[in-house]
């Protein structure tokens, strides 16, 4: 196996079992790795320290796989899988007929830095990030059926937009062919995934549980919901008794699909709105007649260098949207970029709410659910922040 040799005093992080390592801790190499190979990872005086995927594109040199000195061969990753499937199955979420769709594997959180696999009732949808793990598809779909056994129809890997080497890459059912209706549950309401060309794996899971509190504040309220995309935040609002939900989103496509899914739980709620609009031109000549509302924009910040512009784009349409809100208010806002940190995010709002006005208390701090596990290791993993607020 190639080797890997960090520099000398650099091998620190690792011994604080984080994951990755950067090209600039790279000293020297014993053989010729190519991308996704399986390296060794020693200290400058040769005390081994992790095994990972090497990777020669990017600031990330190895995703660990591991810390100690083990054959990273089928069974590894059955283990790693199995491991997956118990957690989820101590949420309640396996087997759960009222929640039929969860994440199974999360990145570093779950030991499969650069791999997400996304269950959709009888179909699992892989979705890898390092070549690594893409060379590694075939074996995680049979080792997906031998875990799930009749419970899992069909495997998909959606790879094809996510690797930095795509063009021997495309979309395709590693195992099964696609259900003929696709329709999940989560708390009971019924949605569909669009893994074949929706966004991520075909829905936004990570939001479920923010969701479902959404649903508990809505009754008798009048509610926006911005970046609408697939409408679900408007489901549950409609499910939690609100007297009206408008979803925003700038995509027909989205507003069908919104629209669809709130006929597929409310065939004949007339509470339902959907209208598409860029969200920043909506919140320009909005009424004020929304008094609870959730902004859910998509990740404004890729990396590092548009973090300054992306808390200004945070601060500008958070105080937009609170300066519009309805006396007593309830106010929902999120920021799923990974390089904005709860504290960046919550000054954000603080300045938002300054700019607006508004006298603003949280009541709730939000962030991803359980089946998005974070490594305590690699606090990187906490990408998704969100707060609820009372605005007077």
């Amino acid at each position: 196996m190639d080797k890997i040799f960090l520099k000398p005093k650099r091998e620190e992080s690792l011994r604080r079992f984080h994951p990755w390592i950067f090209s600039g801790a790279v000293q020297k190499m014993e053989g010729s790795p190519v991308d996704g190979d399986v390296v060794e990872v020693y200290s400058a005086d040769g005390v081994f320290l992790a095994t990972g995927h090497y990777q020669p594109a990017g600031s990330i040199t190895v995703r660990v796989l591991s810390f100690t000195q083990q054959p990273v061969d089928s069974a590894f990753w059955k283990d790693k899988l199995q491991k997956a499937y118990i957690l989820r199955q101590n949420l309640g979420l396996s087997g759960n007929p009222e929640t039929t769709a969860y994440r199974l594997v999360h990145g570093e959180g779950d030991g499969f830095p650069g791999l997400i696999v996304d269950i959709y009732g009888r179909t699992a949808v892989i979705q890898a990030h390092t070549t690594g793990m893409y060379r590694q598809r075939e074996l995680f779909a049979t080792c997906l059926v031998e875990i799930y056994g009749n419970q899992l129809t069909a495997v998909y890997d959606k790879s094809g937009t996510t690797l930095f080497v795509r063009s021997e890459t495309t979309n395709g059912y590693l195992y099964g062919q696609k259900p003929g209706d696709p329709i999940f549950t989560e708390h009971g309401h019924r949605f569909t995934a669009d893994w074949e060309n929706g966004q991520k794996t075909g829905f936004f899971i990570d939001q479920r549980e923010n969701r479902y509190l959404v649903e508990q504040y809505a009754k008798d309220r009048t509610v926006l919901n911005m970046f609408g995309y697939t409408g679900a935040f408007s489901v549950y609002a409609l499910s939690g008794g609100a007297r009206e939900a408008h979803t925003v989103d700038v995509s027909q496509k989205a507003i069908d699909v919104a629209n669809r899914h709130v006929s597929l739980n409310f065939p004949d709620v007339a509470g339902h709105q959907g209208i598409v609009s860029d969200c920043f031109d909506f919140l320009n000549g909005m009424q004020p007649i929304y008094d609870l509302m959730i902004v859910d924009p998509p990740a404004f910040a890729k990396n590092q260098h548009a973090l300054k512009n992306a808390l200004q784009a945070y601060r500008r349409l958070n105080a937009k949207a609170l300066a519009a809100i309805r006396p007593a208010g309830i106010y929902f806002t999120f920021s799923c970029s990974q390089v904005v940190t709860g504290e960046q995010f919550r000054s954000a709002i603080f300045s938002a709410a300054a700019m607006a006005g508004r006298q603003v208390r949280i009541i709730h701090q939000l962030t991803q659910p359980a089946d998005h596990p974070i490594n305590i290791y690699h606090p990187e993993g906490e990408y998704l922040k969100g707060l609820a607020l009372f605005v007077e």
